[in-house]
């Protein structure tokens, strides 16, 4: 599986920004695509992810209420809607997979086996 994520800049504190991560390869059986950040001097999180067989969710508590995460199966490309962005939300932006993914680790960086390229997002105060 690879993954072609975009989609980032830079964004004044309460914008919005949409990124967007393209995956190739097989997307069947317990496939999930998600988002995990790293920003500078700070422990990195899933920041949202979504499995493909049902639509479960994961978002991390920074995100709740300000995420939107969504796929489109046909184009198996995953969106994450990111609202009422602020400074705390700098990072680069990695889009991530794993096709082996169970719900109680849709949460956890080990679990996902694919990585893109990461994207940054930058959020002035």
């Amino acid at each position: 599986v690879q993954l072609q994520a975009s989609g980032g800049g830079l964004v004044q504190a309460g914008g919005s920004l949409r990124l967007s991560c393209a995956a190739s390869g097989r997307t069947d059986g317990s496939y999930a695509m998600g988002w995990f950040r790293q920003a500078p001097g700070k422990e990195g999180e899933i920041v949202a992810a979504i499995r493909w067989r049902g639509g479960s969710t994961h978002y991390a508590d920074s995100a709740k209420g300000r995420f939107t995460i969504s796929r489109d199966s046909a184009k198996k490309t995953v969106y994450l809607q990111m609202n009422n962005l602020g400074p705390e939300d700098t990072a680069v932006y990695y889009c991530v997979a794993d096709n082996t993914m169970i719900l109680s680790s849709m949460g956890t960086r080990p679990a996902y086996k694919y990585w893109g390229q990461g994207t940054l997002v930058t959020v002035s105060s």
